[in-house]
């Protein structure tokens, strides 16, 4: 794929350098395009040296070809990393003064933009406005992470691992691949974390899911040319060309994924069965004694059960095929299969993935052990294993079945 790294001037220009060899070393032909302030941080000879190619960052350079325009043109995929505010504000405005923006007009490929600034840029409403335009207008733009700063600074604006910006850029990586793959043309949907059910403006019932297996399942399904919409709570940076749909607790998934109209449904959400039945305007005090009869006490009612409702509209059809989770211990009643086997006679949905979760296990791990159900067929033990290995083996799975 060709492939232009676009580098704004930021000190985590240096960054770029690995992603730029994760690219290459992919097999991609990489043309980097920075500009004049960001060769104040990474020279011109770096950047040639790890692309093989020269570096220019002026429109009047090889003017004969038309850089300003060829560039763009010809490319399949543009990321910026890092993106500064200033170049945030430039790409919104179509702004125009150098090569790199040059560049981001004549594209009519996916652009990705990894932002990079200190917090305070970034949380800044102009820069907020721009980001929001940009994305309105189909660009990826990437939240930045939390963590230190220049100096001693910590806040959210640090540019994502070059590793988690190249994973993001994977399905667009795999576009040829996705065009004919597996699941091209079907439309899965897939709901990943753990919901939060408040009870006052501070604090809320919720669960230990980071949603890592969701997004491994959307990756997978985006790889394989699915159309993908991920429902989700977790904090997670979805995987490129995903479509995210941010939620918060059980009800607003259920209506969420109420309003897809989708060939897969995946719940591999952790969706909390009860919720406070009302919630608190103010922070709920502590300042009671124990046994004090003026104690608040939390009445749970019960949460809707989004599976369940999803069978009973479903009815005898077969679309959308139904993909059911459950995250079981064992007791003294049962082994985790003897949970999941009843469960899967309640639900009554197409594929059951069982979860063995408990002390280190699953939740908010990379790793995970999983036992894949049908009604009409022995279970299938995957695992342990990676979470993007378990996902591959859902895919599979789920493939064996459709039409």
């Amino acid at each position: 794929m060709r492939i232009v790294l676009g580098v704004a001037g930021g000190i985590a220009a240096y960054k770029s350098c690995t992603l730029l060899r994760r690219f290459t070393e992919s097999g991609h032909d990489v043309t980097v395009v920075p500009t004049a302030a960001a060769l104040q941080f990474v020279g011109a000879a770096t950047w040639s040296a790890l692309s093989g190619k020269p570096v220019h960052t002026e429109v009047w350079d090889d003017v004969h070809q038309v850089p300003h325009v060829r560039i763009g043109q010809q490319a399949e995929l543009v990321v910026v990393a890092p993106a500064t505010a200033d170049l945030l504000a430039k790409a919104a405005h179509g702004l125009a003064d150098d090569l790199l923006t040059n560049t981001l007009l004549t594209a009519r490929c996916p652009v990705v933009l990894a932002p990079a600034m200190h917090t305070e840029m970034w949380t800044n409403a102009a820069t907020q406005t721009n980001v929001a335009t940009l994305r309105e207008r189909g660009v990826d733009v990437i939240d930045p992470a939390s963590g230190r700063l220049t100096g001693a600074d910590t806040g959210p604006g640090r540019l994502p691992e070059p590793e988690d910006i190249f994973e993001h850029c994977r399905s667009y990586l795999d576009a040829a691949e996705r065009a004919d793959g597996p699941l091209a043309g079907k439309h899965v949907v897939i709901t990943a974390g753990g919901t939060r059910e408040p009870l006052d403006p501070v604090r809320f019932l919720g669960n230990r899911s980071s949603g890592k297996q969701g997004f491994a399942l959307a990756a997978s399904a985006a790889k394989r040319g699915a159309r993908v919409t991920l429902i989700s709570t977790s904090s997670l940076i979805a995987p490129g060309g995903v479509d995210l749909v941010p939620v918060e607790t059980a009800r607003q998934m259920e209506e969420a994924v109420r309003r897809q109209d989708a060939d897969v449904i995946v719940m591999a959400a952790a969706v909390a069965d009860f919720r406070p039945a009302s919630v608190a305007n103010a922070k709920i005090k502590k300042g009671f004694a124990a046994g004090d009869p003026d104690a608040p006490t939390v009445e749970l009612v019960r949460n809707p059960d989004i599976l369940a409702g999803l069978v009973e509209r479903r009815g005898s059809a077969t679309t959308p095929y139904l993909v059911g989770f459950a995250a079981e211990t064992g007791d003294a009643e049962g082994d985790v299969l003897h949970h999941a086997r009843a469960k899967l006679a309640r639900k009554k949905c197409d594929l059951l993935v069982a979860n063995e979760v408990g002390e280190g296990l699953t939740f908010g791990q990379d790793t995970s052990t999983v036992h894949l159900l049908r009604a009409d067929s022995e279970a299938v033990t995957i695992g342990p294993a990676d979470k993007s290995v378990i996902a591959d083996a859902i895919w599979d799975a789920v493939q064996q079945d459709l039409p």
